[in-house]
């Protein structure tokens, strides 16, 4: 009779398993999935082309996200070396891109940014360069994606001066997926394997191809 009941249960766990094997199939549910920590607020910044671009404009892409000054002699060096792997490491993947902000705008107008971009070769496509007014871009990277500890936040703008060694990671959605110390190597790991993580997730929002909005689900 016990041998029964255990053939029983086993039969029984065996078809449960099942059932919620048919329902998870082909979807995101049965993988590990990153927390979201915050959503990136709407923007309006400018690229080293001088075009607009907003929140809008990355729907669809997953994002590496940094802050940054050209004139930097310090961390800036270290961590666009660490960016320039996963550009390369990542290059293939046209649903990847990483987005550097400027922290000094003042200096780094459009041209400046433009001639930094072409000094290292960078696919514009998969590399992009954003600047803005000071107010916006520091806002962006306290309130979208929690890159800077808001220690002189209070201090008058002109005052104020971001210098962070993170990174953060960014989904389709907007979504922000996890900080990382660009310093770091173990960190720098953990950052390309979660960017794999990122972009394995189903996405159906819209996409922005060629300046029009698609609904292209994966």
């Amino acid at each position: 009779m016990r041998r029964k009941i255990i053939l029983y249960l086993g039969f029984f766990l065996l078809l449960l398993g099942g059932f919620y094997l048919a329902i998870f199939w082909g979807t995101d549910s049965w993988k590990k999935k990153l927390p979201t920590l915050n959503s990136v607020k709407p923007f309006e910044f400018v690229n080293q082309f001088g075009d607009t671009i907003t929140e809008r404009q990355m729907a669809g892409k997953v994002q590496v996200v940094e802050f940054f000054f050209t004139t930097c002699k310090g961390i800036c060096p270290k961590m666009n070396h660490a960016l320039m792997e996963i550009y390369r490491e990542k290059a293939d993947e046209e649903d990847f891109i990483i987005v550097s902000h400027t922290v000094d705008p003042d200096t780094d107008s459009v041209g400046r940014l433009r001639f930094f971009a072409d000094s290292l070769q960078l696919n514009p496509a998969r590399w992009m360069l954003l600047t803005g007014s000071k107010e916006k871009l520091y806002e962006a990277a306290r309130k979208s994606y929690l890159l800077d500890d808001q220690h002189d936040e209070s201090a008058a703008i002109a005052d104020q001066f971001i210098h962070t060694q993170l990174f953060a990671l960014v989904d389709r959605a907007g979504g922000v997926r996890g900080i990382y110390d660009a310093l770091d190597k173990k960190e720098l790991k953990k950052l390309s394997e979660h960017i794999n993580l990122v972009l394995n997730e189903r996405y159906s929002g819209p996409r922005f191809v060629n300046g029009i909005f698609q609904n292209n689900p994966n």
